[in-house]
């Protein structure tokens, strides 16, 4: 592509140097370089080290140095450097998923209602009383079991169980455990996305919700109930316990457990491998096994 192009799409504060220049690859940020034709972005952080860019485009902060610049490089000059490479790279360089078309190895159960221009991938299972939404992209070996609902503009990867029965027991006059039963269902609102290799289970009554714009990692187990507020991240082995609400732009990280029956505030951190046993207020951020609060987010 041409720069030009790329210019047009980002609509960068300043561009220095030359913009009629063949864009061919991405690159990371490096100062040997020697390739004319790559686009690579830097932070404020290491804008230092921008005047050692020798070739290419680097996209950067507005606060760059105009002093010690290559002639032979352009800058593009952007509020949030990281976020613009990010629209470059989803816009120009990802290969965009087919849409509108279910494998032929796809298993569809009955009464199953499917949206326009969405995508079922090798060897998913599609349980009977499901609603898929417009333009949503589920991807290969998936079960999603019945009464689930995904709402328009999901995207779900590969090797997730979505409804499948929690975890819950009762023990009998035996004193032996009988399964609870499971009657509830999962709700995906729109925008989420889901990873590889999680389970989402469906709710003994109601249902389990991911609200809007919300994004669960890989190797994520939520359990019965739950409720994932609007926004919030929840990263690569993290356990939610059932029934827990996870509120607004809520940040859950790897490792971490949260125990069932709590709540996190709007705004939250739960830090790195954090055993959370009790509620979290809004705007804190909480660590440690018990986790404990270090912080309010302002």
């Amino acid at each position: 592509m041409e720069l030009d192009q790329i210019i047009s799409f980002l609509k960068p504060l300043e561009v220095i140097g030359n913009r009629s220049r063949p864009i061919k690859r991405v690159i990371q940020f490096d100062p040997s370089n020697q390739d004319p034709d790559i686009i690579c972005w830097i932070n404020e952080k290491n804008l230092a080290k921008a005047s050692s860019l020798s070739q290419g485009v680097l996209i950067c902060p507005v606060s760059l140095n105009k002093e010690a610049l290559n002639t032979n490089c352009t800058y593009l000059l952007i509020d949030n450097p990281r976020q613009a490479f990010q629209r470059l790279l989803a816009h120009f360089f990802v290969k965009k998923p087919l849409q509108g078309i279910i494998s032929p190895s796809a298993i569809i159960g009955q009464n199953v209602s499917i949206g326009k221009n969405t995508s079922i991938g090798h060897h998913t299972v599609i349980e009977d009383n499901c609603i898929i939404g417009d333009n949503v992209v589920i991807m290969h070996n998936n079960a999603i079991l019945e009464n689930t609902v995904i709402h328009s503009n999901v995207t779900i990867g590969s090797n997730n169980t979505i409804g499948g029965i929690g975890f819950g027991y009762e023990k009998n006059e035996e004193g032996h455990y009988e399964l609870m039963p499971h009657i509830g269902n999962v709700v995906i609102e729109e925008f989420v996305e889901v990873g590889n290799n999680t389970c989402i289970d469906r709710a003994v009554l109601g249902s389990t919700l991911l609200k809007k714009h919300c994004k669960i990692d890989n190797l994520v187990h939520i359990a019965h109930g739950v409720i994932v507020g609007e926004n919030s991240l929840v990263i690569a082995h993290a356990i939610i316990g059932g029934s827990s609400v996870i509120g607004k732009n809520v940040w859950v990280a790897p490792n971490a457990s949260v125990i069932n029956k709590v709540s996190i505030g709007d705004n939250s951190t739960i830090g790195l491998a954090a055993v959370v046993v009790k509620d979290v207020e809004a705007n804190t951020v909480v660590v440690g096994n018990p986790a404990k609060p270090l912080i309010k987010n302002k």
